[in-house]
């Protein structure tokens, strides 16, 4: 399986979780090393997207393709199971503690979650410190400029 990450250049080419530790997110507190991955290009950059001001064109993007062996341990939570306000802005603590249980459990590699701003689609996060972490690789690391459409004032 493909999965896809929208990131920054400065970032480099390295998969750590050492971003989303820094300031949290909508399933990791702060302090917590969790990737965050999209199942398709589209979702990774409308994840991303969200959190821009209108009128301001991000630059210097990559999209980062990385494959997930068939054999990597998959958990998944069903939007069913979670908190009525579960995708909510700002993140609810209920689901930031369902990644760091994720990761402190370390049950499995990846946690298939629906995504809170497309419903119907999924992200899946990857745990760093899982023993299966060393066979996902990054197969391709590509520029990413985004159409002008999306920031018009």
């Amino acid at each position: 399986m493909e999965v896809y990450r929208l990131s920054r250049a400065i970032h480099g080419k390295t998969l750590s979780g050492v971003g989303a530790s820094k300031q949290g997110g909508r399933w990791n507190s702060q302090g917590t090393e969790i990737i965050y991955t999209s199942a398709n290009r589209s979702l990774a950059m409308t994840e991303v997207v969200v959190h821009f001001a209108i009128g301001s064109l991000p630059e210097g993007f990559m999209m980062i393709t990385i494959l997930v062996p068939d054999t990597i341990s998959i958990h998944e939570i069903k939007s069913e199971t979670l908190p009525e306000n579960w995708n909510q802005f700002p993140p609810i603590k209920a689901t930031q503690s369902i990644g760091d249980q994720f990761i402190k459990e370390g049950k499995a590699c990846l946690l298939k979650i629906p995504s809170a701003v497309t419903a119907g689609d999924f992200n899946y996060l990857i745990n760093p410190a899982h023993p299966e972490f060393k066979k996902i690789k990054i197969t391709g690391y590509d520029p990413f400029p985004f159409d002008r459409r999306l920031f018009k004032e």
